[in-house]
């Protein structure tokens, strides 16, 4: 193997590593040859149900219906898609236990308790459509493939990691995998880390800028920031408060809107008014989307006024 095979192959190594000893995800292991790698590894979110004290029958419907989500075909794209799988994984799956009995709701995450959701990684994850792609590293959670991080060697630019991702999502290659999929990463070790939604289009990839980071991250721009976006509370919460759909664009946060709704939410739960200053296309539409959507589930009988 050459040596920018092998540095490449180091740099997957160091980040794999840290997502299990450092974020404490599990190791699912290197999926190259496997068959069936899917975007919903249903022994594994079954496994998480049970633990929840879930039938066999009521687990049933519920893969039914997250299978028939994530299904495209048709008119379906890749947005609708995901745009009904999100529904599911932020509301709850809503299934009947039995005919003539009302619906129960199955929540296929655990939001209020972070720590009780299974987080795991799989590496080098083959998975076999129209044409065969192999994501480097896939984040489950529950068994559900929440994320997907490309990597290249500190040489190579990280937009090749960006463009690998966004030729993955085409109809040419593994489009349907996405389906399942809330944020897509590309990183190396000298510039960092980019992230976006599906199908976010190259220019809008984000950075992530925060001052803390994981210790074990030391001075690595790509593990400090894999810290500050995947770390198991933060990622559920940029899942479950900063994913917005809106009109055939799916968008989630820079990290000024986030720490701008986060130190809103404390002054409206002390009761107290403030004000977020914004310069121009800083998002100030959608920190005001996130941050009623918040206000609107956390505060009885609130109101929201728009002038």
């Amino acid at each position: 193997m050459s040596a920018v095979g092998l540095r490449e192959i180091q740099t997957q190594k160091n980040v794999v590593r840290f997502f299990t000893k450092a974020l404490r995800y599990g190791y699912l292991g290197n999926w190259i040859d496997r068959e069936g790698n899917s975007n919903i590894e249903e022994y594994l979110l079954t496994a998480w149900l049970k633990r929840q004290g879930h039938s066999n029958k009521i687990i049933g419907k519920v893969l039914y219906e997250l299978g028939k989500a994530k299904t495209l075909g048709g008119s379906k794209t890749l947005y609708d898609a995901n745009r009904e799988v999100y529904g599911l994984v932020r509301y709850g799956v809503k299934v009947k236990p039995d005919i003539g009995e009302h619906h129960v709701t199955v929540w296929l995450i655990d939001w209020e308790h972070p720590e009780k959701n299974d987080f795991a990684i799989a590496e080098e994850v083959t998975v076999y459509s129209v044409n065969t792609k192999r994501p480097d590293i896939v984040l489950y959670v529950n068994g559900i493939a929440l994320g997907v991080l490309e990597l290249k060697r500190s040489t190579v630019s990280i937009t090749e990691g960006i463009r690998q991702n966004l030729d993955s999502q085409k109809k040419e290659f593994i489009r349907p995998f996405y389906s399942t999929v809330q944020l897509v990463m590309a990183g190396n070790d000298t510039e960092g880390l980019r992230y976006g939604a599906i199908e976010t289009p190259e220019k809008y990839w984000l950075r992530w800028k925060e001052a803390d980071a994981h210790p074990e991250a030391g001075d690595n721009p790509l593990l400090r920031e894999l810290s500050q976006l995947c770390g198991k509370v933060r990622l559920l919460e940029i899942i479950h408060d900063f994913i917005v759909f809106d009109a055939g664009i799916k968008k989630t946060c820079r990290h000024n809107q986030y720490f701008g709704v986060k130190a809103a939410q404390g002054r409206v739960k002390r009761r107290e008014g403030g004000i977020i200053w914004h310069t121009q296309g800083s998002g100030k539409s959608l920190t005001m989307v996130w941050l009623a959507k918040w206000i609107r589930e956390h505060v009885t009988g609130a109101r929201v006024l728009l002038i």
